[in-house]
């Protein structure tokens, strides 16, 4: 059973680790950050508040969610494609009334996942709003009146 709660400053070398591993593993994605750097932008992100990390008896994934912005949603190698990142996206839906996130064009698994919850493309990039220098697309929620 997949548990949620708010990352605490010890976390930040797991969260650093699991974003290090997507970078690692996908071809496209440019390393323009050390991993040491990596841990230490987690870091800063657990010290805003803004991570909420999911464990089992590992950590599984994380989001960095600073009011309606994701920042940040990954999910460890080992946990993908077993509902760690939807539960952390439906929780942020739960306690939102809209959200925006950015996501790279090369990630279509991402933009996949993100239009199955619900989110639509509003507004495409060619890198230049992005560290990585690589297109990108915004996507956005909003909650339905019921």
């Amino acid at each position: 059973m997949t548990v949620l709660r708010p990352a605490t400053p010890l976390d930040a070398g797991d969260v650093g680790a699991i974003l290090s591993a997507w970078i690692d593993e996908t071809p496209w994605m440019p390393r323009i950050h050390t991993r040491a750097e990596d841990i230490s932008f987690a870091g800063m992100m657990v010290e805003r508040g803004w991570v909420t990390v999911a464990e089992e008896q590992t950590m599984t994934g994380f989001m960095a969610r600073e009011g309606a912005i994701i920042h940040a949603l990954y999910v460890a190698p080992d946990a993908r494609g077993q509902g760690v990142g939807s539960c952390l996206l439906t929780e942020a839906q739960h306690s939102a009334d809209h959200l925006s996130l950015w996501t790279f064009q090369e990630n279509t698994r991402a933009q996949t996942f993100y239009e199955r919850h619900g989110f639509a493309e509003t507004m495409r990039t060619e890198g230049d709003r992005n560290d990585e220098g690589l297109p990108a697309i915004l996507y956005q929620w909003r909650r339905t009146p019921e």
